[in-house]
């Protein structure tokens, strides 16, 4: 089996193989395990830009066996900070999302006695769904549940299908609309770090209840090394792993894909192909365009590109400070005015998130110092207007346009990478002083960026949004094939582009796609915990209730030292 990309979906999907006798190789294009869940050295500091939550990070549910069954945790201390994140308005009130349903709803009635029986509602449906995550199926693919199976699965969720029900059936921006209290109106769009226009309230809730369960917490060595324990546990079951390698073709044929064709011209037979990378990148280039029925086709050549189908980008700014800055919280989502907003190119809502991030990952920066990681989502279009003509390379293939790829940026693009940097470091320095005279490192980073690292489609970092056509339609399409493509035998989908939502999703998706190759061929699948090392540790940290921050009269940090972008 060859298994294109070493992100987490691929090294899931080598593992489970390699677990139930299959060979395989993991082809990567870059010189590092993770795709998206990385990590990388400036100077003394490492920056860490994926892990902030990891669902199924504890004990009581599905999520977690399966990072276990990776070896993903074992050994590690696992952090979890007793407030999820602070909503914080322009005029500098807070709201602290306990996710304790008892500290929230006190919290947040003494914020705003007015909602208080809308407080009591959430927290109640909150308490259930803590509840429910212990029966929540991540396992099996309910495509390949028999009848028993899948009554039996409906039935455990009997005591909590109100709380469901309710929380799925009315987005967060319409619940959040009947608070009374403004800030409030406002902080229940940004609870998961960013707004979310087609959510249903049911996503906040999963996420309250796991981080309450002490199961979304953020893993000791951060998001490489996570990926790289993942990939020890596939090296120790037999799989290889070959880097700076870039697959250019699915070799087909007679209706089945028998290999791959590298950059390099090479070809590599295997009875079975998994891709595990960027969706669109397999379907019309890898793949160029066969098999797609019409229900395919519309999804990743029209669906694809309708808005909000697809999660947007990010804009990154990573600060590696001299000193620490105790005052700063672990994560803070700051909603800005629109002429903050105005100076960040590409922002989608006028907002920032910023994480003191040597809080979460005291080990990846040296002793007294500070890594700040502020984010916003970002569409990558107003990025792409800044790159010149010819400083574009579209790529085609029958005359259909396949991507296109950014290959040397115009002045107007570092122009505006420069803007965003100076603005965010100034909207830091006027609340934390002294953070501008502080900076030794800092590193920014585009939508651009990632597609020129990871190849991901309009730089997403997490494929297809759900609750939206596009999810919906992706979950129905596998359920009816499997993760593959009809008329085209022993090819599969691996990854986030095989589902929806973030790292455990793709992890999980490893072992789906396997329980499907099991079945195609006939055999039972198995799958077993790494028993190589002790199950994690882990530790509460508490935040404490800060005042109201209104940032001072505007004035300029001084002058920054090293800078890469």
């Amino acid at each position: 089996m060859i298994i294109i990309g070493a992100g987490l979906g691929g090294l899931s999907t080598g593992a489970y193989a390699q677990m139930n006798g299959y060979r395989t190789q993991v082809l990567e294009m870059h010189e590092t395990p993770g795709g998206c869940c990385t990590a990388w050295e400036r100077g003394d500091f490492t920056l860490d830009a994926c892990v902030s939550w990891l669902l199924g990070s504890g004990p009581g549910n599905e999520m977690h066996q399966i990072w276990l069954e990776l070896g993903a945790l074992q050994g590690k201390e696992v952090r979890h900070f007793d407030v999820f994140n602070i909503v914080r308005g322009q005029d500098g009130r807070a709201v602290y999302f306990y996710s304790d349903p008892d500290r929230l709803q006190a919290h947040l009635t003494e914020l705003s006695p007015a909602d208080a029986r809308r407080i009591r509602d959430f927290c109640r449906q909150l308490r259930a769904f803590r509840r429910a995550l212990a029966v929540y199926p991540f396992l099996k693919p309910v495509g390949l549940m028999g009848r028993v199976e899948r009554w039996r699965m409906l039935a455990s969720f009997l005591p909590y299908v109100n709380a469901v029900r309710k929380s799925i059936s009315v987005l967060m921006s319409d619940y959040s609309a009947k608070f009374k209290d403004p800030l409030l109106r406002q902080a229940f769009n940004y609870v998961l770090y960013e707004r979310h226009p087609a959510f249903p309230v049911l996503p906040t809730h999963f996420q309250l209840a796991s981080h309450a369960n002490l199961s979304a917490g953020v893993p000791e060595g951060g998001s490489l090394g996570l990926a790289k324990s993942i990939e020890r546990r596939y090296r120790g079951l037999g799989g290889r792993v070959t880097y700076n390698t870039k697959v250019e073709e699915v070799l087909v044929e007679n209706d089945r894909a028998v290999g791959v064709r590298l950059s390099d011209g090479r070809e590599l037979r295997a009875d079975i192909v998994v891709s595990a990378c960027d969706g669109p990148t397999t379907m019309l280039r890898l793949l160029g365009g066969r098999y797609l029925n019409d229900a395919y086709r519309r999804l990743y050549t029209r669906t694809l590109h309708e808005p909000g189908m697809v999660f947007p980008g990010y804009f990154t700014l990573f600060l590696g400070l001299s000193r620490p800055f105790p005052e700063g919280d672990p994560c803070t989502t700051y909603l800005l005015s629109d002429a903050q907003a105005a100076e960040l190119t590409g922002i989608r809502h006028p907002s920032i998130n910023v994480q003191f991030r040597d809080r979460h990952y005291p080990e990846l920066s040296p002793r007294g110092t500070t890594v700040v990681y502020a984010t916003y989502f970002c569409d990558i279009a107003p990025w792409r207007a800044l790159d010149e003509g010819p400083e574009q390379l579209t790529r085609t293939r029958g005359g259909q346009e396949l991507h296109t790829l950014p290959v040397r940026h115009g002045r107007g693009y570092y122009a505006a990478k420069r803007r965003a940097r100076t603005a965010l470091v100034r909207f830091l320095d006027e609340r934390f002083p002294g953070i501008g005279e502080a900076i030794v490192v800092r590193d920014v980073s585009s939508p651009l960026t990632q597609v020129r690292y990871t190849g991901n489609h309009d730089g997403t970092v997490l494929g297809w949004q759900p609750f939206v056509e596009s999810g919906e339609t992706l979950e129905e399409l596998v359920k009816k094939h499997g993760p593959g493509l009809p008329g085209l035998a022993n090819f599969y989908l691996s990854g986030v582009w095989a589902t929806t939502g973030g790292l455990i999703r793709a992890a999980a998706a490893g072992r789906h796609v396997m329980q499907f190759v099991c079945r195609d061929d006939g055999r039972e699948f198995t799958a077993s915990v790494d028993e190589s090392g002790p199950p994690p540790t882990h530790l509460v940290i508490p935040v404490p209730r800060r005042p109201g921050l209104v940032a001072p009269p505007e004035r300029k940090p001084a002058g920054l030292e090293m800078e890469t972008t």
